[in-house]
């Protein structure tokens, strides 16, 4: 699982907690532990990048196999320092997912998910569209799920922008 966050400047501290207590609290709750837990592997890993002009990774691909993982995890992402950037630039994290952070995936993973979170479109005028990047990484296998912000001047928008350049693969969805 690749969790994907928008540290742009749009994001405020409200919307940056949002999205960093929404990934915490989903790898506490106990459906999604079970459903972790107890899947055909005993177990994920994660891995998440926070992305604005550049993306980084901001936690290493790390196995989640009990509770006290998950919990770690969690803790973990509450603490991150925040680094941003001025643009939301998902074409380039998009690139960087599929040349950098897919390809190191540290086990044979039956399934690789990457839920992107933020409040806004692609605005870097980038040298590929988002589309095309997206369909390169569902291309490969992977199933792209899309968590817009709707808040601020682009909230009407947002979640088809989502549906259309982000959203891809087998089971993928849009969830504002």
């Amino acid at each position: 699982l690749v969790g994907s966050v928008d540290v742009s400047n749009s994001v405020d501290e409200h919307r940056y907690k949002l999205q960093m207590e929404g990934i915490a609290a989903a790898l506490e709750d106990a459906t999604v532990l079970e459903a972790i837990l107890t899947g055909p592997r005993g177990g994920i890993v994660f891995t998440m990048v926070t992305w604005a002009d550049r993306p980084q990774v901001a936690v290493p691909w790390t196995k989640i196999k009990t509770k006290a993982d998950a919990a770690a995890v969690a803790e973990r992402v509450r603490r991150l320092s925040r680094h941003g950037g001025e643009f939301t630039c998902l074409s380039k994290m998009m690139r960087f997912l599929s040349d950098k952070v897919t390809t190191q995936v540290p086990v044979k993973a039956s399934r690789l998910v990457i839920d992107v979170s933020g409040d806004g479109s692609d605005n870097c005028n980038p040298d590929e569209p988002t589309r095309a990047v997206r369909d390169e990484i569902v291309d490969s296998g992977a199933v792209i799920n899309g968590l817009p912000i709707l808040e601020g001047r682009e909230a009407a928008t947002l979640a088809p922008w989502f549906t259309s350049n982000v959203m891809g693969g087998p089971g993928s969805f849009v969830l504002p």
